[in-house]
């Protein structure tokens, strides 16, 4: 397996050979680097930097070699175990870190692990702070911290409470509205932190009906933890069981929000964000902005509220940095990923959560009602290996010429645009893959989109 450096980490599985995936020595090297960047980029004592992970078997073993490679580096840490991604974020932000890393390889599968590094605005790093970071760890002339300069352990409280505080100090999150519905809600949160936050979520929200799935937050997920259709059935099953209105699924980081209809059926990957927008304009009218490969439902509910859409490059940071150009109220990524910036600049599905059940509660309408409201597009997506003979910016280039009489963007690979209808091809930052996105009025015909992409690569091949 490729070991992975990108705007998202670094991403690979655990064991095997150094320097082809995550193994301990990489995990030393990459996180050096990372300590050597913050300290020549603040060049002050003192430095900080928080550390939380999911619940991965992996997860004490990469944090160790974490905390004690900061430490030898002579940085501090304020190690918060195991929390949700959005905490990690949030702890940087309200403890005045000067950066946060969180171990978590996010929806990959158990054997995979991960470093997300954070700047000390609790956001991902530019994509020119992680070259610097990648430059540095092929350096070896990096300098240790004697004993007297070592780094300090600090280990605070749960730090997922404050996380909760936070949210139900916002405005728009009515735990009036929600207490007064009496939802029934069914969760599924993977055997990872979600299992540990959002209980005591429902909780400090007013919902005393909580059926829960997979909350032990073991690391053993018990199913793909990334939160699609063909990873849920169970929950789909238990919603229509046990009579929830509402069920809800994150991946092992909880920065990620999928949703149940009360019938049982998905509400939409793409729709969290749509309907999480909707209520935010709503009451605070402004900008929306997502992704080149998310749904264009995000910019038909904004337009009507008088905002204007925006697409940035795929990757969170992207998203961040095109939200704080166009003063966004409300943004994110059609993989369930909420980004609600009078919280925090960062995905975040405890916050999507308060959100969507106070729009519920205030609609009066049942989960499948209210997905009805927005538009009925359908995405289908599919992934080619990225082998070493595929040359992918020559079927990039092709694919310009082809459609060249149509909308092209090249920001993130290339996203061609029709009438109602595009396709969107780009190398994912998380896996060795070329990833084919379309979406249409149905979904018989975005699924002949991509196979007429899949085509093109094939030729190339």
């Amino acid at each position: 397996m490729t070991l992975i450096k990108s705007i998202s980490g670094i991403r690979g599985t655990i064991g095997g050979d150094q320097g082809t995936n995550l193994t301990p020595p990489d995990v030393v090297k990459f996180v050096t680097a990372y300590g050597r960047w913050l300290k020549e980029r603040n060049k002050k004592p003192g430095l900080n930097v928080i550390v939380g992970r999911d619940a991965r078997i992996s997860g004490p073993m990469v944090s160790h070699l974490v905390t004690g490679t900061l430490m030898g580096i002579g940085v501090d840490i304020t190690e918060i175990g195991m929390a949700t991604t959005p905490t990690v974020e949030m702890a940087v932000i309200h403890e005045k870190a000067d950066g946060g890393i969180i171990i978590t390889a996010s929806h990959n599968p158990g054997e995979w692990n991960a470093l997300k590094l954070l700047n000390e605005k609790g956001e991902f790093l530019s994509a020119g702070d992680g070259e610097k970071i990648i430059q540095l760890a092929s350096m070896e002339n990096h300098n240790f911290a004697g004993v007297g300069e070592l780094g300090v352990a600090f280990h605070p409280g749960a730090w997922h409470k404050k996380h909760i505080n936070k949210i139900l100090d916002l405005a728009l999150v009515d735990m009036e509205a929600i207490r007064k519905a009496d939802f029934t809600v069914a969760i599924d949160c993977v055997n990872s932190v979600g299992g540990l936050v959002i209980p005591d979520l429902m909780e400090a929200l007013g919902v005393t009906k909580v059926v829960k799935l997979y909350c032990e937050a073991n690391g053993e997920f018990p199913h793909n933890p990334e939160p699609l259709p063909a990873n849920l059935k169970d929950i789909f099953n238990l919603v229509k069981t046990t009579g929830a209105d509402v069920g809800f699924v994150v991946d092992p980081d909880v920065d990620r929000l999928a949703i149940v209809n009360e019938n049982g059926t998905f509400f939409g990957e793409e729709y969290t964000l749509v309907a999480v927008a909707d209520y935010i304009l709503q009451n605070t009218p402004g900008n929306t902005v997502s992704n080149l490969s998310s749904t264009r439902a995000l910019k038909d509910v904004t337009e009507p509220y008088g905002g204007r859409y925006y697409a940035s490059a795929v990757g969170e940071v992207n998203v961040v940095e095109e939200m704080y150009k166009q003063n966004a109220v409300i943004g994110g990524e059609g993989n369930g990923g909420v980004i609600y910036p009078e919280l925090h600049s960062g995905r975040d599905a405890l916050v999507g959560i308060a959100l969507f059940l106070s729009h519920l509660a205030k609609s009066g309408l049942k989960c499948s009602e209210l997905r009805k409201k927005y538009p009925d597009y359908a995405i289908t997506k599919t992934k080619v290996e990225l082998s070493e003979d595929l040359n992918f910016e020559e079927v990039v280039s092709a694919i310009q010429d082809r459609y060249k009489s149509s909308k092209i963007t090249t920001i993130d690979g290339v996203r061609v645009d029709f009438d109602k209808e595009w396709f969107h091809i780009r190398k994912s930052n998380t896996e060795p893959i070329v990833r084919i996105i379309a979406e249409s009025i149905s979904l018989e015909r975005s699924g002949a989109l991509v196979e007429e992409v899949r085509k093109i690569f094939d030729s190339y091949k």
